[in-house]
């Protein structure tokens, strides 16, 4: 004799199975019981066949010993009540019930295939722009989302399967989800930056931010799986006097910007100009300049040429070599000093004009010439190129013992120890003594 066998009763045997079509949660009772209205609903018959579907589960509700007990029949399952998938089952009869027919159980089909559709709607609710605080504007919201379940036992945690009823269950998930959309859309402005004039046209932003957030909500609160969310509608009551406030405020805040923007730019304008005008001011300051030091450099080179040209240093008249030198001396310091002054004045031209000039290059010395400093009573002169030294030995103003010096030298040396000045210091070749014989003078007599 198997396990499930015919009762001591005897009676038809239970065709256990569920042919509804819209449910979440639905139970089993005998042909001709009503739900939850006697105790014999909930006797189950040894031997009763148990069909369920694919994306169906039977779930097996005992009760004994103060204990709830639960056998989960996952679909597709066609079979008696005599197997092995029905170990809670198997365990507790004959312990329980001395092995009579029938045993205790309820029995609840779960649909796991289906999915559920629940619209909700929000009704006009404030929303505040994070420019205008004070500001608020009607908002609506509306939307579908659709759920199915996926974990029949943390769902049974989570809910009352007795007297489960699928309208009072989507009515408290819409009251759930009303009340978060409602949250989610007066936040939105200020913590993504959305403006309020503009919310309308984020609905898909909204939607995936908002599925996101919800779904583990719905899973910890009902035990379903949240599939998808359509939001189909943010709207903005713009026959309300809050919505033409709100415009208002927004033109005239971009009114403001736009003048802000404008004077900003008229400042940098002038600043640009009066840099411009300070630039050209300068120039020509710095040109002025230039040319009065010039010309006050040039009337003192000319002042001490020509005392140069007058003083002597034997006593006696005439050109003074010294002099001459000094007043050569003098005079390449002044142009030093000019060519100085005007290299400034073009650098201050060109910080002035904000345009760095690229530095311009010495041309090279010309090959195998070279320049002494010459140093005559403690002062130095020159640089003098050969010619000018050949022109200085031969009017007596250098001679050999005369202190030199020229780049690569180590120190001062006199004219003559260089080899390329000991030329200009030779003395001449006397002239040939004639042939004619000349009388030697005759000393005269005492």
């Amino acid at each position: 004799m198997g396990l499930f066998s015919k009762t001591k009763e005897g009676g038809l045997m239970d065709v256990i199975r569920c042919d509804e079509q819209d449910y979440l949660v639905w139970k089993w009772r005998p042909a001709g019981q009503d739900i939850n209205s006697t105790k014999k609903e909930n006797s189950i018959r040894f031997g009763s066949s148990l069909r369920v579907k694919a994306g169906e589960m039977a779930v097996f509700f005992y009760k004994g010993n103060g204990d709830n007990m639960m056998d989960f029949i996952e679909g597709p399952y066609d079979g008696f009540l005599k197997t092995e998938n029905f170990p809670i089952l198997t365990s507790i009869v004959g312990k329980l019930w001395g092995g009579d027919s029938p045993f205790q159980a309820e029995i609840y089909y779960f649909n796991l295939q289906g999915n559920n559709q629940i619209k909700f709607a929000v009704p006009y609710f404030d929303v505040a722009d994070p420019r205008f605080l004070d500001l608020t504007v009607p908002v609506a919201v509306r939307g579908t989302l659709t759920f199915n379940l996926t974990d029949v036992k943390q769902f049974i945690k989570l809910n009352r399967i007795m007297d489960f009823s699928l309208d009072q269950f989507r009515n408290q998930i819409s009251d759930m989800v009303k009340k978060f959309a409602k949250q989610f859309v007066t936040n939105c402005p200020a913590e993504y930056g959305m403006p309020l004039l503009q919310i309308e046209r984020k609905i898909s932003e909204i939607n995936e931010k908002m599925q996101e957030q919800l779904t583990p909500q719905l899973a910890d609160h009902f035990g379903i799986n949240l599939k998808r969310l359509d939001i189909s509608a943010i709207e903005i009551d713009k026959e309300s006097e809050e919505y033409a406030d709100f415009v208002h405020a927004t033109k005239e805040q971009q009114m403001i910007q736009a003048e802000q923007i404008g004077r900003r730019a008229q400042i940098e304008t002038d600043i640009m100009a009066e840099r411009g005008h300070l630039a050209a001011e300068s120039q020509f300051i710095q040109a002025h300049a230039i040319n009065k030091q010039a010309e006050v450099l040039g009337a003192a080179a000319n002042n001490l040429g020509e005392m140069g040209g007058q003083i002597n240093m034997d006593g006696g008249g005439g050109m003074s070599p010294v002099g001459m030198m000094m007043g050569m001396g003098v005079a390449a310091g002044m142009g030093q000093q000019m060519a100085g002054m005007m290299g400034n004045g073009m650098n201050a031209m060109n910080q002035a004009m904000q345009q760095p000039m690229q530095p311009q290059m010495a041309p090279p010395p010309v090959p195998g010439a070279v320049s002494y400093m010459l140093a005559i009573n403690g002062q130095q002169y020159g640089p003098y190129n050969m010619p000018q030294l050949q022109q200085m030995a031969a009017a007596g103003q250098v001679n050999a013992q005369t202190l030199v010096w020229c780049a690569g030298m180590a120190a001062w040396e006199p004219a003559g120890n260089r080899m390329d000045l000991a030329t200009l210091f030779a003395p001449a070749t006397p002239p040939t003594p004639p042939t004619t014989p000349q009388t030697p003078p005759v000393p005269p007599t005492a």
